[in-house]
């Protein structure tokens, strides 16, 4: 007969050994198993984010950085666009021949003045609304979304419906014009009008947009500042003078450097206001800009290395007005 100490020293079958957990596994192999684990979210934890921004850096390395290096790479050569393949070195060659170009520096001077024409009225304009629209209005949701209806407007239709206002037979501004005894003004065929009818499609597409971000910034800045200036006897004029614009002079410099660099690459407006003439922006290149006068050199010329060089040359110019707006950034933080 077996004891009862032997009964207790002897394993139940099919059970458990004491001290091991369930499964018949060790604790040492359960401390690999959790260290295994551990590492395996280190890392997941490490390389997840590079993982979820991969396809931007994919894309950008396709559509942005390889043409980027490949219109630097080509401005150093004579190559056709019928022949993108056959390059002949020519170095400097295009910058020095598109610096010497008349009509190189007359499309720069047009987008000067098509810039300073469309971009001071309109950040005028946008803030005079946005103050308007920063007191407490009846559906004042309405006309902030009102105000964006313009930017959503697609480039070609709102051209083209500028294009029949400005026509010189039949558009409704000649017609209006006619009615306070005005001649009919040829909008497509003289410089300064053409410029200015350019610059109005601009104004008119971008006016909403820069309200809204100026609306934005009024909306922060603290009441106290207006309830003091009221109580110093400020009128409404004197508080938008000496507490509104001092606040807004980061945003203020952020919309004229957006706007400056969009007026830099202005195409699509001057290309449809005269379709006969596409590319060369009026029968004299009266409102042609850099934009255009890149894709003349790139797509109707077919110029493919001279394109590229104007297009480094505008590259050149962004990253100069980027270098001055943060010069005059550091300025205004160090005197705030």
């Amino acid at each position: 007969m077996a004891t009862r100490s032997d009964s207790a020293a002897s394993p139940v079958k099919g059970g458990a050994a004491p001290g091991r957990p369930p499964g018949g596994s060790s604790p040492d192999k359960e401390a690999k198993r959790r260290a295994k684990q551990s590492r395996r979210w280190q890392r997941d934890a490490r390389w997840s984010p590079y993982t979820f921004v991969a396809p931007f850096f994919l894309l950008f390395a396709a559509f942005g950085l390889f043409p980027l290096i490949y219109t630097g790479w080509a401005s150093l050569h004579q190559v056709e666009l019928t022949a993108p393949t056959d390059m002949d070195w020519v170095g400097l060659r295009n910058y020095t021949r598109i610096f010497d170009d008349d009509f190189f520096w007359n499309a720069a001077q047009n987008t000067v003045t098509i810039g300073l024409i469309s971009t001071v009225p309109q950040l005028m304009m946008a803030m005079g609304i946005a103050h308007i629209l920063n007191y407490k209005l009846r559906a004042s949701t309405f006309y902030r979304v009102a105000m964006l209806a313009p930017y959503a407007t697609s480039i070609a239709a709102a051209t083209l419906v500028f294009v029949l206002l400005y026509g010189r037979d039949y558009g409704m501004i000649n017609w209006a014009l006619d009615l306070v005894g005005i001649d009919p003004i040829g909008w497509q065929d003289d410089k300064w009008p053409g410029q200015f009818a350019v610059s109005s499609i601009v104004i008119w597409r971008w006016t909403g947009y820069n309200a809204l971000i100026y609306l934005a910034a009024m909306q922060a800045i603290p009441q106290d500042l207006y309830e003091s200036a009221a109580l110093d006897g400020a009128s409404r004029w004197k508080q938008f003078l000496h507490v509104t614009l001092p606040s807004l002079r980061p945003t203020i410099l952020f919309t004229v450097v957006v706007s400056t660099i969009g007026a830099s690459q202005l195409f699509g407006e001057p290309l449809l206001f005269d379709p006969n003439k596409g590319a060369s922006g009026g029968a004299e290149h009266q409102f042609q800009t850099l934009g255009l006068y890149l894709y003349e050199q790139g797509w109707v010329n077919q110029h493919l290395g001279r394109a590229s060089a104007i297009a480094w040359t505008m590259f050149a110019i962004l990253i100069v007005i980027g270098i001055i707006n943060h010069v005059i950034s550091r300025r205004l933080r160090a005197s705030s």
